[in-house]
């Protein structure tokens, strides 16, 4: 699902910028001191601006954000200069961060012209989040002393990021890893919660290494919790949201001279390497310098090198109807992992952008373009090359490597094939209707449907047969050798937020496949079919479906179909859906074993109360006995919350 902002357009677009917060928030570096906890909030002082704008105020008196980010900032961040980034972007950073990159960070200069009570107005508005003074309600977890803080060499990672156990992005784990197997379902219990401050939503994909699991957030603070606890081993603030997994790269169990390396993205397209033992940054790399490219896919290490997808939101900028859409196209990087120096950059759209056209407006087409990659890259180690799906293309004409799946050379970078499932698909915000009823000449020609492959692809049958999940509902089977189709199945009725959304889950020759089929407010000929299916791989056979029942019950913003990634274990299969409902399914029924409704309040190890929500994004994880997870998507329509959840199998019957 692409972002739908409350957008402002200029009837022209200036050519000077007096902009408050610009590209700068994405080249600011706020990793604090391992262990630090700079969460004092400064109080709000008063006055105005020097220019003394008194009139950019609300009914209380004080200043009025939305204003102040009209007048001083709206010119730059709604497309007026090419490297600044889009307000989505900045809706989606905490207000903590953007107050601070005006007040002592690279922007301090170009707000000098606001009072310290404007900026917080901003930053408060922008973030839309509760007002900054009251964020002292999230007190600090309590520090890690003594075993508990202890790292122990004895327990190497066994998941390889977002994939699991292995490189094929299975997200399968086998009962001596995982610990908890299908028998074990109906003696779950919470163990632990923990708050994540300053979020609405929580989209980063835990990872268990060292007796600690690693875990990213909205506001872009990593940490490192002990598993039995939840206490903190250390913090890393990085310079915004924190989406994608945090992928951690192996060592010998024992090796106690083993430096293993934390590493993962940020919204701004920056890709980051920690010290495990102690969250200290050794290396910091932007994987790509336009304006709107984001890191959303998980990174994945291999052999010495770290290989990140790079997908953007410049279709979020097009909506302004002055915008040259569009100069995005998408990309994977091969980084060094050591270094973080760049090893080689590989385009899913071989040729860059041109001006093809101008619009009604006289704003010039550029394509072609998009074709981002949203998911984490598939490593095929037997044939030297790793897999990714793209979404659409943002302009006309389509072309054919937008909705594809593309092989990469993993020692050079170059494409060996490409497979597109749906031609014809280009699509960008301006084909929302914003403006009364008159057309917005950014939209391309064809205007949708928008059907990426969100989800990731999976290697199966002994690494002879790839699968890829589309939004649009089917599954796709190819030759990794060719990019020939096998098979097509389709289960749902899919639509903008799938269909097949963030990611399938392989046990053996079995898959099974969520489906969200989102209500989007859409006309569709077919009927939602949300729910959980299981297929065979080397067929595409249907084994059993389950079709969840709508249990929304009046709640905002719910929905009963599966958005988030799902997670397989021995017997079972762990889903967590959209309206809250987190579940385990038996593997080879479908039959619900346990489940578990984490819409509600949480009692957390720091004594925050707060709330859980929707599952999104990265879904459940089963390692080492315990079950976790994320619980809160408060974006594109979902019920927000802010809660990671430990599951473990109570003693007893």
């Amino acid at each position: 699902m692409k972002p739908v902002p409350t957008i402002q357009h200029p009837a022209a677009l200036a050519a000077t910028c007096a902009a408050v917060i610009t590209l700068a928030l994405a080249g600011c570096d706020r990793g604090d001191a391992p262990g630090t906890h700079d969460d004092a909030t400064p109080a709000v002082e008063s006055g105005v601006a020097a220019n003394g704008a008194e009139a950019l105020r609300a009914a209380d008196g004080r200043p009025d954000g939305e204003a102040v980010y009209a007048q001083y900032c709206a010119t730059c961040h709604e497309g007026g200069v090419a490297r600044a980034p889009h307000r989505t972007f900045l809706n989606m950073m905490a207000g903590d961060a953007i107050l601070a990159s005006m007040t002592d960070g690279l922007m301090q200069q170009q707000a000098e012209m606001l009072s310290r009570e404007q900026k917080v107005a901003v930053s408060e508005f922008l973030a839309a989040e509760i007002p900054l003074e009251g964020t002292a309600r999230y007190p600090d977890p309590p520090r890690c002393e003594g075993t508990q803080a202890r790292f122990d060499f004895a327990q190497p990672p066994v998941q390889r990021g977002w994939a699991g156990v292995d490189p094929y992005n299975s997200r399968y784990q086998p009962a001596d890893t995982a610990g908890i197997t299908a028998a074990d379902a109906t003696r779950l219990e919470v163990d632990w919660a923990f708050a994540l401050p300053h979020a609405n939503r929580a989209r980063s994909h835990p990872n268990t290494a060292g007796g600690a699991v690693y875990i990213g957030s909205q506001d872009g603070t990593v940490y490192a919790l002990d598993e039995q606890t939840g206490c903190e081993r250390w913090r890393f603030r990085a310079s915004a949201e924190v989406r994608t997994a945090i992928g951690i790269t192996p060592w010998d169990a024992g090796d106690e001279d083993a430096r293993p390396i934390a590493f993962f993205g940020d919204i701004f397209a920056r890709v980051y390497a920690l010290d495990l033992l102690s969250g200290e940054k050794l290396w910091v790399t932007k994987l790509d310098d336009h304006a709107n490219a984001t890191s959303t896919g998980s990174p994945v290490y291999h052999d010495g090198r770290i290989y990140a997808p790079v997908s953007s939101l410049e279709v979020t900028s097009a909506a302004d109807p002055y915008y040259p859409c569009c100069s995005f196209r998408g990309s994977v990087v091969a980084l060094d992992a050591t270094t973080g120096e760049q090893v080689w950059k590989g385009y899913t759209i071989p040729e860059p952008p041109t001006e093809v056209d101008r619009t009604e407006l006289g704003t010039p087409i550029l394509a072609p373009s998009g074709a981002p990659s949203w998911n984490a890259p598939t490593i095929d180690a037997a044939r030297g090359q790793l897999y990714v799906g793209t979404g659409q293309n943002y302009s006309s004409p389509a072309e054919d490597h937008s909705n594809a799946i593309i092989a990469f050379d993993l020692e050079t970078g170059e494409q060996r094939w490409h497979f597109q499932a749906l031609a014809g698909d280009a699509w960008n915000m301006a084909c929302y209707d914003y403006y009364g009823g008159d057309p917005n000449p950014n939209c391309p020609e064809e205007d949708g449907p928008d059907l990426d492959f969100g989800a990731n692809t999976v290697l199966a049958a002994d690494g002879e047969i790839l699968l890829g999940g589309q939004k649009s509902g089917d599954v796709w089977a190819l030759d990794p050798d060719t990019g020939e189709l096998l098979w097509n199945r389709k289960l749902g009725r899919g639509g903008i937020q799938g269909g097949i959304h963030f990611g399938m889950a392989l046990a053996g020759d079995r898959l099974f496949v969520p489906m969200s089929d989102f209500d989007d407010g859409l006309d569709h000929e077919e009927p939602p079919r949300p729910g959980l299916f299981a297929l065979d791989v080397r067929s595409g056979e249907v084994l059993w479906e389950r079709i969840y029942e709508d249990r929304c019950d009046g709640r905002d913003y719910c929905d009963p179909g599966i958005s988030a990634a799902i997670w397989a274990i021995e017997g079972g299969v762990v889903t967590g859906a959209m309206d809250g409902w987190l579940r385990i399914h038996d593997a080879d029924t479908g039959e619900v074993l346990w489940e578990y409704d984490a819409a509600r309040d949480f009692d957390t190890v720091s004594g925050a109360r707060v709330h859980g929500g929707s599952f999104g994004g990265p879904g459940p994880v089963v390692v080492n006995g315990a079950l976790y997870v994320n619980s809160g998507y408060g974006i594109y329509y979902h019920m927000p919350g802010n809660v990671f959840l430990r599951f473990v199998p109570r003693d007893g019957d």
